[in-house]
């Protein structure tokens, strides 16, 4: 069966380009021209990825981006006119797991989506032990990041992903282009602006200080470890 590829662009002559694009690709496509049309189809019929426009009309793509969040861990990639760090930054903390700027490459664009969906799979297949830190239990077999008191911390796909890779070997450092490598799917492009508002994001879920780490460990100049 044919992955899902939800499309949510307000220019009907760039959106229709994508699309055909993305079905010679061999994906089925749909179609939004707005953030609220798009979580009407994404409720009647989820997507398995989401590729949304920054600059809608009404909602935006920021909201868009939180509100499917909010419901759903479906891979997103946020696509944006804008090369600002700000505004690349807003879009990842509102949820994104990845994002590409116009004008973009169309092949560039196939390679991230094949990386994401193909990432999609793995989590759903893959089964491994937990481990503990801290007050924290992490399970990646159930998808869960709990406290020793059984309250359940929400994570995106992407944060989970990050923090098991991360907690796979203690207090060992990983490099910010390993981590692309193996929790984005990426051997050949990515931005390690992806790496740092994920764990930024992670550290104001699981330290007692996000501004004084003592879990989720920069090692300046190398990349993180986790140290439990």
């Amino acid at each position: 069966m044919a992955d899902r590829i939800l499309l949510v662009e307000d220019d009907e002559r760039i959106r229709s380009s994508m699309r055909l694009s993305f079905e010679a690709e061999g994906y089925e496509v749909a179609e939004a021209g707005s953030g609220e049309e798009a979580l009407d189809l994404f409720a009647a019929s989820p997507a398995d990825l989401v590729l949304v426009d920054l600059m809608l009309p009404g909602m935006d793509g920021f909201e868009c981006c939180r509100a499917l969040r909010r419901d759903s861990a479906v891979p997103i990639i946020m696509v944006t006119a804008r090369t600002d760090t700000h505004d690349i930054v807003a879009g990842l903390e509102a949820g994104a797991d990845d994002y590409v700027t116009k004008p973009f490459v169309p092949k560039e664009l196939a390679a991230r989506m094949r990386a994401l969906l193909r990432r999609a799979r793995n989590d759903e297949a893959n089964e491994t032990g937990g481990f503990a830190f801290g007050d924290l239990e992490l399970l990646p077999d159930e998808g869960v990041l709990r406290r020793r008191d059984g309250s359940e911390i929400h994570c995106t796909r992407t944060e989970f992903r990050l923090l098991c890779e991360l907690a796979a070997t203690p207090n060992k450092v990983v490099s910010r282009e390993q981590l692309l490598e193996r929790v984005w799917g990426y051997d050949y492009f990515g931005d390690g602006r992806l790496v740092d508002v994920h764990v930024r994001r992670l550290r104001t879920k699981i330290e007692p200080d996000p501004a004084l780490p003592t879990h989720l460990v920069t090692v300046r100049g190398l990349g993180f470890k986790l140290v439990p």
